[in-house]
């Protein structure tokens, strides 16, 4: 992680460089945009909610009501329950009839 400094910002501001997995930051750019926030407004008052004390009381408790108190805690997604088995496998097999993509691609379809 790297701080810069650039004359261009508001005085006071610093820029900050991060690396993450792919699937972390699409995640974040995701809760960013159901937030209707960019991502770093949305990264900053995520970092601001995990580390200001003045937020909240454990330490995986504070920082859960922090993100809460600050509109930022991810609400589990809906769940799903699996097909059945039998219904899964009949359309599995019904999904390998008819013509297949390579010879509707050759025929120029």
């Amino acid at each position: 992680m790297r701080l810069r400094m650039h004359a261009c910002y508001h005085a006071g501001m610093e820029q900050m460089t991060w690396r993450a997995p792919a699937g972390l930051i699409e995640r974040v750019r995701r809760a960013a945009q159901r937030q209707h926030r960019s991502m770093n407004d949305y990264v900053t008052a995520v970092l601001d909610a995990a580390t200001n004390p003045s937020l909240a009381g454990g330490e995986a408790e504070r920082l859960r009501e922090r993100l809460d108190q600050a509109g930022l805690l991810a609400e589990p997604g809906e769940r799903h329950a699996r097909p059945p088995r039998e219904e899964t496998e009949g359309a599995r097999r019904r999904a390998g009839t008819g013509t297949a993509l390579s010879q509707l691609v050759s025929e120029d379809r």
